[in-house]
């Protein structure tokens, strides 16, 4: 079914429900990385230009209750600092004060709600509450990918309650990158897989399957696979109960043509620590574990990349987080932002916390803002909070 997108509502003197993903990492009250906050500001500036009433409205963190350290406050800030305009924080995202706060606003004003989470009733879907963040708004616009997996009261329930729905630019952007990925990609294609476990990427490695011409794993779940294949791993972290699992897959990529190509080297130390005495090896010894690909393993992932027409990356190559471990990484990510013609999907979370600061970070096609979401729909889910926007 078709999504409408925010061009093709009327925004002119309508109160516009505005889910945000404004979840961001907090220091001492500061906003240290305002990236989820920058990507919704094409559709906030958009719906205030065309003359709507732009309520916003967020989780930060998850809070059990009301807790002052999770206020939206600092974004809040934020938003009037970058939009040139006040942009006040309501005192909750319902209740009576706030309704009177949104019924003083003009066309053009921008309003930022207090932390859904603080209600229960937000991550239950509760019908009520659902109604009372609909009371008053005449279209609802999600901005917000990044929670469109979760069946949440602000991501599907107030759907029911608004006369007009659809997405907002980024929402928009992020689907039409992921759908480049899952259908009819441009050949070759190719899937790099990383992060720490098989278990968290079964449905995306089984999906993907479908659609790919390789799949490049890395990062600790490819251990897990060098072990289902007879290899021996040291000590590198392995799911046991996930071997046969790994050799069904191998099987699976084989009857379907897909190439699976495993690390050749590996950058091993005696444990993931600052300043390991490191060594690259192509067999592990028993007392030392892989933490990050080789160079050979690198120019290999390289050589496919060059190849490829698409690629879709989900999950860092080695223990990223540790410059000692974080050479495949970036060294794989720089070549895949500088591949000439090809339409690169960092698929969000790790991946995306890996390589968001690198200089050449802004060639890639599309870098994702969504973690599990992106996941989800590299599964071939159905997003709630995507389906509620269909007509």
């Amino acid at each position: 079914m078709p999504i409408a997108s925010v061009t093709q509502l009327k925004l002119s003197g309508q109160h516009v429900l505005l889910r945000c993903d404004f979840n961001v990492p907090l220091a001492d009250r500061t906003i240290s990385d305002t990236g989820r906050i920058d990507a919704s500001l094409p559709t906030i500036r958009y719906v205030m230009e065309q003359g709507g009433i732009a309520v916003l409205c967020s989780h930060l963190g998850r809070p059990k209750e009301r807790t002052p350290a999770l206020s939206l406050k600092p974004v809040a800030d934020y938003l009037s600092e970058v939009l040139a305009r006040k942009v006040a924080l309501a005192p909750d995202c319902i209740g009576e004060v706030t309704g009177r706060m949104i019924s003083a606003l003009k066309p053009g004003d921008a309003l930022l709600l207090e932390n859904l989470r603080f209600h229960a009733e937000e991550e239950a879907n509760d019908r009520d509450f659902a109604h009372e963040l609909a009371r008053g708004k005449q279209a609802y616009l999600n901005d917000a990918f990044g929670t469109a997996h979760r069946a949440h009261a602000s991501t599907v329930g107030v759907t029911a309650f608004v006369a007009e729905r659809a997405a907002g630019f980024l929402m928009m952007k992020e689907l039409d990158a992921l759908r480049a990925v899952t259908e009819n990609p441009a050949r070759p294609s190719v899937a790099i897989m990383g992060g720490a476990k098989v278990s968290d990427k079964i449905g995306v490695i089984r999906n993907l399957l479908t659609k790919v011409d390789a799949i490049l794993i890395g990062g600790a779940m490819a251990y897990t696979f060098l072990k289902a294949r007879g290899i021996v791993t040291g000590r590198s972290r392995v799911e046991e109960d996930k071997l046969e699992l790994a050799r069904e897959l191998v099987a699976e990529a084989e009857r379907k043509g897909v190439r699976m190509v495993l690390p050749s080297d590996h950058v091993v130390a005696s444990a993931p620590e600052a300043g390991a005495l490191t060594r690259t090896v192509t067999d592990i010894p028993g007392d030392l574990m892989g933490l990050d690909i080789g160079p050979t393993t690198i120019e290999q992932f390289k050589s496919e990349i060059a190849r490829a027409k698409t690629v879709v990356w989900n999950g860092p190559l080695g223990f990223f987080e540790l410059p000692e471990f974080a050479h495949g990484t970036l060294a794989v990510g720089e070549a895949l932002a500088n591949a000439d013609g090809v339409k690169s999907i960092i698929g969000g979370g790790d991946t995306a916390a890996a390589v968001a600061h690198a200089p050449w970070a802004s060639r890639f096609t599309h870098i994702s803002t969504g973690g599990g979401a992106t996941l989800e729909y590299l599964e071939g889910r159905v997003l709630p909070g995507v389906k509620a926007l269909e007509s």
